[in-house]
């Protein structure tokens, strides 16, 4: 039997939600997957994520490795597999491809075992990162909320205003989530911490129940500024935006720069030579699976 796995994109941080906003974007990876007699196929396609030449298609891959981990969990046994995987997401981008493929991984455990997905999926998913907010999106759906109680895993999800329609410039450029995270001080002034406070608690409202609050909402002293010098360009075209009024923020640990407009356009004007840009709605639903 085949199982086909939809799962989306998604954006962290969202401006002072470091490592607990997330929201699922309307950009998906496609991977269908099939118990065999034995053994072990993974096919890779570029469905518009760019170069796939450095994925591997062994065990190491992190679709099977998540798939592996979710079957151990739920006491599944599968003598072969196959999966071809239709990457759309493109990869370190901070748009969440390394989240989406864990997501997978799990949802198709879930498939094989014959399951519905559970609070268990994203634990699962979040012991891969270390850090539950790209992974609840893709697995939720919708804008997250995520925290971490000892080794537990949580988030809730909330139902973004519909007005909201993200907009995603995305640099050809590359970034490493573990250099970006790497330029983090071990702490950061008192006041800046509480500035993170309010504004955190404010995007809740704003991207709720009042879009035009989305500016002040976005407002981060806690992370994009020490990181800057990872993606510069990313960081000019987000200041840029800024300026123009637009509630623009670095995407994850970047490069891509997410604005969250109610036009769907960026303004007139703004040189965006460098970035591909393009509208990505609001994912609801987040993973799916289908037979």
């Amino acid at each position: 039997m085949k199982y086909t796995i939809t799962v989306p994109a998604s954006t962290a941080n969202v401006g002072s939600g470091f490592d607990t906003f997330g929201m699922a974007l309307g950009l998906h990876d496609v991977i269908d997957v099939t118990v065999t007699e034995s053994g072990l196929h993974v096919e890779v396609i570029d469905a518009g994520a760019g170069d796939m030449s450095a994925v591997p298609t062994d065990e190491s891959h992190l679709v099977v490795r998540a798939l592996r981990h979710a079957c151990r969990y739920l006491d599944v046994k599968v003598p072969g597999l196959a999966l071809r995987c239709r990457n759309a997401i493109p990869h370190s981008r901070g748009l969440g491809s390394s989240a989406a493929a864990v997501v997978a991984g799990v949802a198709a455990g879930y498939a094989l075992a014959g399951k519905d997905i559970d609070d268990a999926a994203l634990q699962l998913a979040a012991e891969f990162e270390g850090h539950a907010d790209n992974a609840a999106a893709s697995l939720l759906g919708g804008f997250v909320v995520a925290w971490q109680s000892g080794s537990t895993f949580r988030a809730q999800r909330l139902r973004p205003h519909p007005a909201i329609r993200p907009v995603v410039a995305v640099p050809k450029e590359r970034s490493s989530t573990a250099e970006a995270r790497g330029l983090l001080p071990e702490h950061v002034p008192h006041v800046d911490a509480a500035f993170a406070a309010s504004r955190s608690a404010l995007m809740v409202h704003a991207i709720t129940s009042r879009p035009d609050l989305l500016f002040e909402a976005t407002e981060d002293r806690l992370h994009q500024d020490y990181r800057e010098s990872v993606f510069p360009a990313s960081a000019w075209l987000m200041r840029v935006l800024r300026a123009r009024g637009v509630a623009a923020v670095i995407s994850g640990a970047g490069p891509t720069v997410l604005a969250l407009t109610t036009t769907g356009i960026l303004p007139e004007g703004v040189d965006v030579t460098g970035f591909e840009v393009t509208e990505l709605p609001v994912d609801f639903t987040g993973v799916r699976v289908s037979v």
